[in-house]
């Protein structure tokens, strides 16, 4: 019998993914301060906010599997969290224009009862459209991605404002990279097909 799997997310976005995989899981939130560390790089930055996410989930269930994920986007090493504002959308939007941006996804399988460990950084790079002001405004009111990495999002309006998209697991950039989640899932001994 397969232990409980758990998404350590309160992002549809994730969930929406995780059900391609047809397997039953459960979703927790699990409320962790973002904030990168002093001199952490972008990919420490989201390994340790996934990892620490799928810890936090363990501490109430510990006989399940929890998935922690987090994606953190970088334009020439800085780093472009959740905008939060429309204001703060537009300002990353107008940095970003005709510009490649790294999206670092880290993905993490705990397993509680084991207390054993998987891990990655997977990244995904995104050019984007030289935009105008009047494009910019135009995506931010329809598509609002104020809780998304870099003020985009690829599932919906935000593949207009993209030009290429290059990288192993097109997932990835949603933040939830399932290629490589069927192997640690696999690794456990979790059987997707």
């Amino acid at each position: 019998m397969n232990p409980t799997l758990i998404l350590a997310s309160s992002s549809v976005y994730r969930r929406e993914l995780l059900t391609h995989l047809q397997i039953q899981f459960n979703c927790i939130s699990p409320e962790v301060d973002e904030t990168p560390l002093n001199n952490e790089l972008p990919q420490q930055t989201a390994l340790r906010l996934a990892q620490v996410k799928a810890k936090k989930v363990a501490v109430s269930h510990t006989d399940a599997l929890i998935i922690g994920c987090d994606q953190v986007a970088t334009l020439d090493n800085l780093q472009l969290g959740k905008p939060l504002s429309h204001e703060n959308a537009t300002k990353q939007l107008r940095m970003m224009r005709g510009r490649e941006v790294i999206f670092h996804s880290a993905l993490c399988l705990y397993n509680a009862a084991t207390q054993s460990m998987q891990a990655l950084v997977v990244p995904y790079i995104v050019k984007f459209r030289n935009l105008t002001d009047a494009q910019i405004e135009n995506y931010l009111l329809r598509e609002q991605p104020y809780h998304c990495a870099g003020s985009a999002k690829s599932e919906g309006l935000g593949i207009a404002i993209i030009e290429k998209m290059t990288g192993d697991d097109p997932n990835a950039l949603i933040g939830l990279p399932l290629i490589a989640l069927v192997s640690m899932l696999q690794n456990e001994g979790v059987a997707v097909i």
